[in-house]
């Protein structure tokens, strides 16, 4: 059976959010200390995404938005609150059982893309699978059928160093899908890519979440990107400023 993402999860129809919360954070908090004094990069942020929601973290440089993304992607931990996938408190787990869950739940796309480039494109999609125990056979195709499902057919022995900073996104992209996760956390995923390149990436993004279910949450600066997204979170400061519903079309 084809360890690709090719159906809706079953708690959620196609072209719709589910009412299942596959994410919730309470009064988080992350205070980085510089010498004697402590910076808060988060001050008590609280929310919940629901399965098969697009959203859109949006705010300038240092306002903490890539520090939030990496806790819910489980990659850093709060000082202080309580951040749940799927109803596991992550803050809770070990490191083993955090890497277990990031592999199993989780596909993280970058802006510097993360590539090894020492490997070729599919090796780069077939990294995670090898933590997973999957065949080499196996994580083959898989690599191969995802290459081609972002349109890299073709690519698939390229190094990174042979193919442009879209081809490179595209493949990042496709190793973030490998282990068919239910969320993508997307770290400025146009940052480095020219405007169509950028267009093509969010496109794809859009593909994932309206037609395979994916939820998607996304950091970004240009607020251009965020036109298919269900909700915008304005982050300043440490905190969600305000956030605004694209369905219900005002702020709130």
């Amino acid at each position: 059976m084809s360890r690709l993402l090719v159906s809706t999860p079953p708690t959620a129809e196609k072209g719709t959010t589910g009412s299942v919360e596959v994410m919730v954070a309470e009064d988080l908090w992350k205070v980085y200390r510089l010498g004697k004094i402590d910076y808060p990069a988060l001050r008590g942020v609280s929310f919940s995404v629901r399965r098969g929601e697009y959203i859109a973290i949006v705010g300038p440089s240092g306002s903490g938005k890539s520090t939030l993304l990496n806790i819910m992607g489980a990659l850093d931990r709060p000082t202080k609150g309580r951040m749940m996938i799927d109803g596991i408190e992550i803050s809770r787990l070990n490191d083993r059982r955090l890497a277990e869950l990031r592999n199993r739940k989780l596909g993280f796309v970058f802006q510097n893309f993360n590539l090894l480039s020492y490997m070729s494109a599919a090796e780069n999609v077939e990294t995670p699978l090898i933590a997973s125990g999957v065949p080499p056979e196996e994580r083959r195709r898989v690599a191969y059928e995802l290459l081609e499902m972002v349109g890299l057919k073709g690519f698939e022995r390229n190094r990174p160093t042979m193919l442009s900073g879209g081809q490179q996104q595209r493949v990042a992209l496709a190793r973030a899908l490998a282990n068919s996760p239910q969320i993508i956390l997307a770290d400025e995923p146009t940052g480095n890519l020219d405007s169509k390149s950028s267009r093509e990436i969010i496109e794809l993004l859009r593909r994932l979440n309206r037609e395979k279910g994916v939820t998607i949450i996304m950091v970004t600066h240009n607020f251009e990107l965020t036109s298919y997204c269900d909700r915008i979170w304005f982050f300043r400061d440490g905190r969600i400023e305000r956030e605004e519903k694209r369905d219900a079309g005002q702020a709130i």
